[in-house]
């Protein structure tokens, strides 16, 4: 490849990157993306994974945080499962067929009517819909901010996940832990939400030995 057009790619890669460091609760959205009964059991440490989103989802309500869930094909797949689906307003929760939800122009109009900046997205599966769906949301101009620890993938397809955390990275979404950012979403001890949001973190499970 001709050196200039390393330099263009690297230029447009880091143009990609979050403008916003820290994630702000006052501009940010909660994204869900297809925790689904008949996909969920195949993912691996899926009930880690859907504590770890219920406590997104928890935090989001007691922070004013607006939430969204996505469930794609839910009569092949299953509806989301029950302790998702019992956190979240029936309005808020998107039927897609698409594996980007932001093929969907009537999802891209739920996006906008948050009026959020920045999305903060967990889900499954990491490879597939969490990823197409965080790469459209990137190409829309939201800061896209990938939930490590609570994306997942079926237990057989574990370096698709890495692959796939590495791609989003490098189109300019940011990585992070579910107790990072529900503490970014507190913002200090001094916050009203603290006790409650500490409640939380302190029932998550333990944090996997994984850097992806």
């Amino acid at each position: 490849m001709p050196p200039t057009d390393i330099l263009r790619q690297s230029a447009e890669a880091t143009a990609r990157r979050p403008a916003t460091l820290r994630i702000d609760r006052a501009t940010s959205a909660l994204l869900v993306v297809d925790i689904q009964t008949r996909l969920a059991p195949h993912v691996a440490a899926h009930s880690e994974l859907i504590h770890r989103a219920c406590a997104l989802i928890d935090a989001a309500v007691r922070l004013g945080v607006p939430c969204v869930a996505t469930e794609h094909c839910a009569g092949q797949i299953g509806p989301l499962v029950p302790d998702v689906a019992g956190r979240l307003d029936a309005e808020r929760t998107f039927r897609k067929t698409r594996f980007c939800a932001a093929d969907h122009p009537e999802f891209r109009a739920l996006l906008s009517r948050t009026a959020r900046t920045q999305i903060v997205i967990a889900g499954m599966e990491a490879h597939v819909c969490v990823m197409q769906t965080a790469l459209g949301i990137v190409a829309l101009g939201y800061d896209v901010f990938i939930v490590g620890d609570a994306v997942g993938s079926r237990n057989d397809r574990q370096a698709d996940r890495e692959l796939a955390i590495a791609r989003m990275r490098a189109a300019g979404c940011a990585v992070a832990g579910t107790e990072t950012v529900l503490f970014e979403w507190t913002g200090g001890g001094d916050d009203a939400a603290f006790r409650d949001v500490l409640s939380l973190v302190k029932a998550l499970p333990p944090a996997q030995n994984r850097d992806r």
